[in-house]
């Protein structure tokens, strides 16, 4: 099986960037040859249904549905693939005005305030920078169409998807953790039993130090969590990374700290 999972791998490595260049040349009005056209479909399906067939055995050798499609792509890829649809979920919260993960009982302290105008001055530019390509490119219709998509996507959308994660993604207290979040990429739980000292401390710069991690928000923090032990928070791609240290904000700092404070002494 970890045979078949290596050829499989190294298969979709150049079929699917193949695929991908396939259909650029199409919507560019480039004529293909059918017999690589045919070529290239016979392989996606052979490729499909292979990876099905290996994920079928991966699940009746015991693994779970999220251990199964780990094994069969990469950790970083897995970690993209879920970071764009978090934005995109998050937009469609943010629009129902929901939150994502919030329980009856849970406190909750929200964090996006200080960045909002900052987020939307981005949107705005991404706007007129969409309409001003929009306008230049009108004359070669293809490439207009390709860089609207481009620009629409990862311009306009993801700038707000952004801020939309940050929105519906507060900070939430429970009765036994603290789960501490930013945007879409950051979800890290620390048990209450886990926090040393928890300290009330404003700071706008923060260097990149060994065990500590900072959630800054518009470029500030404003609360101090220090470890009894260390906790993992993953990396963007998957990476390990241990800290003992946790700086972040919340829009209303005090009422977070007083909430921490009294709930860890309560532990």
């Amino acid at each position: 099986m970890t045979a078949l999972i290596r050829l499989l791998r190294g298969v979709a490595y150049t079929a699917l960037p193949a695929e991908l260049v396939l259909v650029v040349c199409l919507v560019a009005g480039v004529r293909i040859p059918m017999p690589v056209l045919a070529a290239a479909e016979v392989l996606t399906l052979l490729l499909a249904l292979a990876s099905l067939t290996a994920y079928v055995g991966l699940r009746r050798r015991g693994l779970s549905a999220r251990q199964a499609l780990g094994e069969l792509v990469p950790v970083p890829v897995l970690r993209l693939i879920g970071h764009e649809l978090r934005l995109m979920v998050s937009l469609a919260l943010w629009v129902a005005r929901r939150r994502d993960g919030v329980r009856p009982g849970d406190q909750v302290f929200p964090h996006a305030r200080d960045q909002a105008a900052l987020m939307y001055g981005f949107a705005f530019v991404c706007l007129v920078e969409t309409i001003g390509m929009s306008y230049l490119l009108a004359d070669w219709p293809v490439t207009h169409a390709i860089v609207l998509v481009l620009d629409v996507y990862s311009g306009i959308l993801f700038v707000l998807g952004i801020h939309a994660a940050s929105v519906t993604r507060p900070h939430i207290l429970t009765p036994d953790a603290l789960r501490l979040r930013q945007a879409a990429h950051i979800d890290l739980h620390i048990p209450l039993d886990r926090i040393a000292t928890v300290r009330h401390e404003l700071r706008f710069t923060h260097e990149k130090t060994e065990g500590e991690l900072n959630l800054a928000v518009a470029s500030q923090t404003s609360v101090v969590i220090e470890l009894t032990e260390p906790v993992d928070a993953p990396r963007f791609l998957g990476g390990p990374r241990a800290v003992r240290i946790v700086r972040c904000h919340a829009d209303d700092a005090r009422s977070f700290h007083r909430a921490l404070t009294h709930a860890v002494a309560t532990v």
